[in-house]
């Protein structure tokens, strides 16, 4: 939807009529290259982007201006380490052979060869974690599905992309919907599942159509194994996976108390696997290449490969999969190319909207999960939002309670009270009104909320809000800073 958002639709249409055949792919992820155009020559593929829709015959004869060559030898495509999106913008999407002689269906074959146990001890043995929140370990995860008991059990796919600066699934759904599907088809063999679900946000109607289409296409391959799309009504907090569980249910998606948790009564009662989009892509990879090939990648206890998404105020927005251990100022100032208006970077934040803040000062931290948590933040989703020497970072806190508000599902006290008082709480702050005793009643609130709410929307929100208190004190009216560790 980038690309289409960006003019696709009407350059495909020039093409058309000016007698080409045109096949549509997703996006390779490099946005400011979009609408791209790859003509199918004795070389290769050779791209051509941005394209207007006026510029075709000057694509077709080859002397386009925006002539870029081979687009996996562009630095930002060269240097990235595709496991996950390894077919995206390459592929039809919902062409089966397209996919099968691009690798597809090689993981679920080498895992239905295996017993259950076989195939969940490798996902273990990769090392693949969740990636849409805290990192917790898949494989163990799938354990205790396998263990528990029960005639019927689900895999849930949460598609609940809502985290702004966010869009890698959306991008596979889109581009390389069969790696999915093939993933969800693995974990249902690895602990007895006979149906799944995909969990679509509703703002993503061209991804819920091209799922829905690749569903139906694949039914045969994936057999006995069944699945659906289920498209949510725009609650942020259905991001949450016991929300989304209440959604799926037909309820309204509110944070359900643990335990139990929903390994062991889950969708409808039953042992359910829920897991994020990259997290099951990843998978079809690792059955395919093997653990090893997968945990090799990585940095410390974050193996793999991560889907990170640059957005925001950076001249290369889009995404850029890479293995665990580059640095923030690297993804930012390299990759990223820096800010698009070409003032100094003043601040990301990393993780979404309940992500933390980070200054310059702190791009030398490692990307990856413990590095994150140790320095007061989180990797999430992988989202990157980088914002210029312009941004008033009081107003960036405000804004992270403010959200917390509007999306509290309202069942627990600190996130739906806590959040509204913090909105006050710093607009009193920026009016100037008794700084030091607010601030302190601020970081109170946020202790609160972070260590007595119920889910991880009131839980993370405390993070862009200390974290702006913590690097950016003059916006607060000159607060003290807390010392920042040397590189």
């Amino acid at each position: 939807m980038a690309s289409v958002a960006l003019g696709a639709d009407e350059v495909a249409e020039a093409f058309a009529r000016a007698g080409a055949e045109v096949v549509r792919t997703g996006s390779h992820g490099l946005f400011r290259i979009e609408p791209l155009v790859e003509v199918e020559t004795a070389d290769g593929r050779i791209g051509y982007g941005p394209v207007a829709p006026d510029e075709v015959g000057a694509v077709l004869d080859g002397s386009h201006a925006n002539r870029i060559g081979k687009v996996a030898d562009l630095s930002f495509f060269a240097s990235q380490q595709r496991f996950t999106f390894s077919r995206c913008g390459v592929i039809d999407p919902i062409d089966l052979d397209d996919y099968a002689a691009h690798g597809g269906w090689a993981g679920l074959a080498a895992a239905r060869a295996l017993a259950p146990a076989a195939v969940v001890a490798m996902v273990r043995d990769s090392g693949l974690r969740g990636r849409g929140g805290a990192g917790f370990p898949t494989g163990i995860k799938w354990q205790t599905v396998l263990d528990t008991p029960g005639a019927e059990k689900f895999i849930v796919c949460n598609a609940d992309e809502g985290d702004s600066g966010t869009f890698a699934d959306r991008m596979l759904m889109e581009g390389d919907p069969y790696g999915l599907i093939e993933g969800m088809a693995i974990a249902a063999h690895a602990v007895g599942a006979g149906h799944g679900y995909i969990y679509i946000r509703s703002e993503y109607p061209f991804a819920v159509a091209v799922m829905r289409e690749a569903i139906a296409r694949s039914a045969a391959q994936v057999a006995p194994f069944t699945l659906e799309v289920r498209v949510g009504a725009g609650a942020y907090v259905c991001g949450e996976e016991t929300a989304l569980l209440d959604s799926i249910e037909g309820k309204r998606g509110q944070v359900r108390a643990k335990p139990p948790l929903p390994a062991i009564a889950g969708l409808f009662g039953k042992p359910t696997v829920i897991n994020n989009v990259l997290s099951l892509a990843a998978v079809p990879f690792i059955l395919a290449n093997g653990a090893a090939a997968y945990a090799a990648v990585g940095f410390g206890r974050s193996r793999g490969t991560m889907p990170v998404q640059l957005a925001g105020n950076v001249r290369n927005g889009g995404l850029y999969e890479i293995g665990f251990g580059i640095t923030l100022g690297e993804l930012v100032e390299v990759i990223g190319g820096g800010t698009e208006s070409g003032r100094p970077v003043r601040a990301v934040q990393v993780g979404g909207p309940l992500g933390a803040y980070f200054p310059p000062a702190m791009f030398h931290l490692p990307f990856d999960y413990e590095s994150f948590a140790t320095a007061g933040g989180l990797i999430g989703h992988a989202g990157i939002t980088v914002f210029d020497d312009s941004v008033d970072m009081a107003k960036m806190a405000r804004f992270a309670m403010e959200f917390c508000a509007v999306e509290s599902c309202g069942k627990c006290t600190p996130c739906r009270i806590g959040s509204t008082r913090g909105v006050e709480t710093v607009d009193r702050i920026i009016a100037g009104e008794r700084i030091d005793d607010n601030i302190e009643i601020l970081r109170d609130l946020c202790d609160t909320m972070k260590f007595g709410s119920l889910c991880a929307l009131g839980g993370f929100t405390p993070y862009p809000v200390l974290s702006a208190l913590d690097h950016f004190p003059e916006d607060f009216g000159g607060a003290t800073a807390l010392p920042v560790a040397a590189e």
